[in-house]
This record gives C-alpha cells, structure tokens and sequence, in this order.
C-alpha cells in the first residue's frame, strides 16, 4: 500500500492499542488516524475464531464508514477477517446478511446500527474492541445520545478506543463514563490546519462570488477542487451553475441519496469531475487523494469547520491551497479564523477580474443575504437521522416558499 513509515499519530498510538489499552488520541485530520486503529484491530483477532463481532468501529458520517471498510479490506487483504459497514440511505438487507453472515468487523454509523441492534439483528457478547471515530464530529451532528445508547448494551470488558480532532468538554464526559484508565495520545495543535496548506482570501462582492469562482477555474492546474458551500440549496445551485458554464462538477451533501453520493465522490476520485461540490458534511468524510485545491465558497460560521474543510488538502505530508471567498458581510467569521489559526491570511485582489459587474438577474435583492433569505431558510432541508438542527436554515422546511413569498408559520418550524 506504500506504506514507508508510520505518521506520528500512528506511531505513538499503534503500541499501547496492541496491547489492549484504552487510548484518547487526538490529532488533525489527515495525520493517519483510521490505520492507527484498524491495524491494531487486525493484530488483536488475528488468530480469533471467525464468524463472530469481534471490533465495531462507529463513525458519524457514511463516507467515512465506507472508507474505513475499503481501507479495512486493503489492510486485512491477507487475513481471514472479514468487515462490513453498516450505514443508513441504503436497504438494510444486505447489511442484516453481512451482520448475521459472519463479519468480525464492523463500521457503522449510529443511526443504523441502533436500527439492527433495535431488530435483533447483531451479537455483540464477542465483541473485544470498540472505536470511536471523530467524536467531535459525532457531537456536532448530535449523534452523542445514540453513541450511549449503543454502548450501554455492549460488554463492558473490552478496549475502547477514542479518536478526535479536538476534544470538546462533551466528549471528555464520554471518554470518562466509557474507557478504564486510558493512555492520551496528543499529537500536534488540534486546531491548526495542516502543515502543507497555503492560505489565500479573495474579497468579492456576495453576488460576484459564482464569476469568479468560474474565473479562477480557468486554471488547469487545479487538478483537483474541493468547493464548500454553507447549505445543500446553495451547493446544489453552484453545482448547476458551473455545468451550464461547461464546467464538469459533481454534488455532495446532506439531502443526496447514497448511491449519488457515492457515485459523486467516485467521479471525483477518477477525475470524471475535477470539481465537487459538497456541504460541511463532507469536512471529514472525504478522503481523496491528490486534492489540490479546496474552495471556500460560503465562509463557515464555526473557525474550526474552516480546519476540517481545508484538512482535505495537503494529506499525508502533501501540499495544497485554500481559497477563501469573502464578501463584506462574511468578514467577521473570517477574522475569527484567522484568530484561529494565529496568523493573517493574505488577501488578494485578481487584476483581469471584473469586481464591478451587475448582479446577474434575480440576484438584485441582496446578494449573499439575498440567497441566505431566500435560499438557506427554504433549501437547508431535513437534518440526518440524529444529526440537531443548527440555526434556523437547518431547522427550516425543506420545500420551497409559496408562490405568493410568504413565510412558514411557527408550527412549521417546530416540526423539526
């Protein structure tokens, strides 16, 4: 697999976890951290018995719960252990076949396995091994009560392992309440983005955002660009847009079905699309290699979402750029970043780009907060089973506004 020497994350984890201990490790994204688990786990129940749950591994988000199975196989090619990943936006019959069927492994999101542990479905008194992955992540989309659920009906002689990018005070509750005297692994600053990434912020007026975007494409040396938007409206609408321009981009997020997401980010990996497209639930659930460029379209509100978003670049001591579009309004968010990250990030103006241009039409009615209005509050549509409504775009319906333009009452609003 090309596999020279281990990350640092890798080799101060990897012993205690053979050895059974529980472990904390936290590290930034990118560093190694899904083989820091899964090749203890092949070690420990390499001579086990088949055909019995030994390791479950739970992760917040699909993508990341079927990479994990595909690095998984990669690793254990030349074992007799089996894997299966478990995630909901598929049917559950082929997973309750692999559950049944004599997979040691598992990966899963919480949701859907609670689904099969609900319906019987699972046998857990083997298990020896369980992994948390991204548990921040797993807090931020709300998945922390489920995450107790689940591990309230699993043996309670195990090893746990737990692994983050930062550790929020929610999460130090769960590692004390579930892991028996456990060895911390801290490896670098957990809130600074990864070593390799160049920083760059473009100021632009809210409506000129698309144009330049187009502008800056025009690059053949962004071989490979990762462009972020706040909501699934907006990113859907991006998408549209630059294919209408000729410009072949795939779609990712939240409100796409599993097989679309899937087929996304497998174009996106054979380079069928050099751009995609995605919502802040791709931030860590996209490992492509060879990413070149991250965009971002929308300023996230959150400073460290900016982590995680421009984490996608500059993997496994690669290098890689981060574009920022910033309209006036956005400022703000920005400078909390840049508090963030401890340094300014250069700003730059493109001298052949048209700054002044007319909104295009049905744009006039304010720009980015325009869009936010219009957009944000109709197109956030339905949050992911556990995922909490965050704000008011992400608590809105998810259909259109009346032709009429008036706005949902409060009953609707509570429904979610």
């Amino acid at each position: 697999m090309g596999y020279r020497a281990a990350t640092p994350i890798q080799s101060r984890a990897i012993p205690d976890a053979v050895l059974g201990r529980d472990l904390i490790a936290t590290a930034q994204t990118g560093t190694g951290k899904t083989a820091a688990f899964l090749l203890p786990i092949l070690e420990r129940t390499l001579d086990l018995p088949p055909g019995r749950i030994y390791a479950l591994v739970i992760t917040p988000t699909r993508e990341l719960a079927v990479q994990a199975e595909t690095f998984l196989h990669k690793l254990g090619r030349y074992t007799r252990r089996k894997g299966a990943a478990v995630y909901g936006g598929v049917g559950m019959v082929d997973q309750e076949r692999a559950l049944r069927g004599g997979a040691e492994i598992i990966v899963a999101t919480p949701g859907r396995l609670l689904d099969h542990m609900e319906r019987g479905y699972v046998d857990f008194r083997s298990l020896q091994i369980l992994v948390l992955d991204e548990a921040d992540r797993m807090l931020d989309m709300g998945f922390l009560p489920d995450v107790r659920r689940i591990l309230q009906k699993l043996p309670r002689s195990r090893q746990t392992m737990l692994f983050s990018a930062t550790m929020p005070p929610e999460v130090v509750r769960l590692s004390r309440d579930f892991l028996s005297d456990p060895r911390m692994v801290h490896v670098d600053p957990t809130t600074v983005a990864a070593v390799g990434v160049s920083h760059l912020a473009l100021p632009v007026p809210a409506h000129r955002k698309a144009a330049l975007l187009r502008h800056i494409l025009a690059d053949q040396t962004m071989t490979s660009v990762l462009v972020f938007t706040r909501t699934k409206h907006r990113a859907d609408r991006l998408a549209r847009q630059l294919q209408q321009w000729g410009i072949s981009a795939g779609v990712i997020h939240g409100n796409r079905s599993q097989s679309q997401r899937q087929r996304a980010l497998e174009d996106f990996r054979r380079r069928s699309h050099r751009i995609l497209v995605a919502t802040d639930i791709a931030a860590r659930g996209i490992d492509v290699e060879g990413v070149s460029h991250v965009v971002n379209f929308d300023v996230p509100h959150e400073p460290e979402v900016y982590i995680h978003r421009v984490g996608r670049t500059a993997r496994a001591q690669r290098r890689g750029d981060a574009y920022t579009l910033i309209s006036p309004e956005e400022e703000p968010d920005f400078a909390g970043i840049e508090r963030l990250l401890g340094f300014s990030v250069s700003r730059s103006r493109l001298p052949d780009f048209d700054y002044a241009a007319a909104a295009p039409p049905g744009e006039e009615r304010g720009g980015e907060r325009g869009h936010r209005r219009y957009g944000e509050r109709y197109g956030g549509g339905r949050p992911e089973r556990g995922q909490r409504p965050r704000g008011r775009s992400d608590r809105s319906p998810s259909h259109h506004p009346p032709s009429g333009g008036s706005t949902p009452n409060r009953r609707t609003y509570r429904r979610w």
